[in-house]
Formats: C-alpha cells, structure tokens, sequence
C-alpha cells in the first residue's frame, strides 16, 4: 500500500483524532476510510456520470446542497406518473416506451445526485442534513 503525508489543518486532524479515538481505530485508519468514502469507484456508476460524481467532491457545500435539493419538473414527474399508470392498462407505443425510460433515466440521474450530494454533506458536517421543518 502506498505511503503519503499530508499536511493538514490543526482542526481537521483534531477531527480526526476524536474520531479515531470514538471509532477505536487508529487516526490513519480513519483518515484512509474517510477518502475512500470521498472518491468514488468508478465502476460502480453509469459511465456518463463518473465525472460528474468524482467532481463533485471538490464542490463548496452550497452547491452540493442545491444538488441534493434539486427534483424533476412537475411536469416531468406528472408524465412520468402518467406513463407508468398508462402502462398498467395497456403496452406503451414505442414513442410512449422510449420517453418513459428517459424519464426513469433522469429520475435515477436526479436521484443518485442527490445521495452523492447528501453522502459528501454528511462527510462534512455543519449544517444538519434531517431537520424539522
């Protein structure tokens, strides 16, 4: 396994200290884990999205919020709903067939954005994820 050292805020290793110490593991342990956790394996994504869910480890919290907030169009969900009812009744048309597997394909776009999103939040703390409302 490859050695590296990283010099890293004072805060940032207290962090990681006190996880370490609540874990029951040793700093490095924790610190390797939470890079694991960070980075994405590649392979485990749609290939036209790994890019995008690598980079967004690099982005502010602000906007890593606005992605884990971000939703379908209500007229989108409404066609989605539309076509999936329509389907219980009767085979879809090829052209009905190929807009609801783009819709289901944004909506698991939309989805896995999101959990990227809140994944790396978490990882970060700060703001509460679940709040009252």
């Amino acid at each position: 396994m490859p050695t590296i050292t990283l010099t890293l805020p004072e805060q940032t290793m207290e962090q990681a200290q006190q996880a370490a110490t609540a874990l029951q593991k040793p700093v490095e342990e924790v610190l390797s884990n939470i890079l694991v956790a960070v980075l994405p394996v590649g392979h485990d994504a749609p290939a036209d999205m790994q890019g995008e869910l690598t980079r967004m480890a690099w982005l502010d919290s602000q906007e890593l919020w606005r992605m884990a907030r971000e939703q379908m169009s209500v007229a989108a969900q409404t066609q989605l709903q539309q076509l999936t009812h329509l389907q219980e009744q009767r085979p879809l048309t090829p052209a009905e067939q190929e807009q609801l597997d783009a819709l289901r394909q944004e909506y698991g776009r939309i989805t896995l954005i999101k959990a990227r999103a809140y994944a790396l939040l978490s990882l970060r703390g700060g703001e509460p994820l679940l709040r009252r409302v």
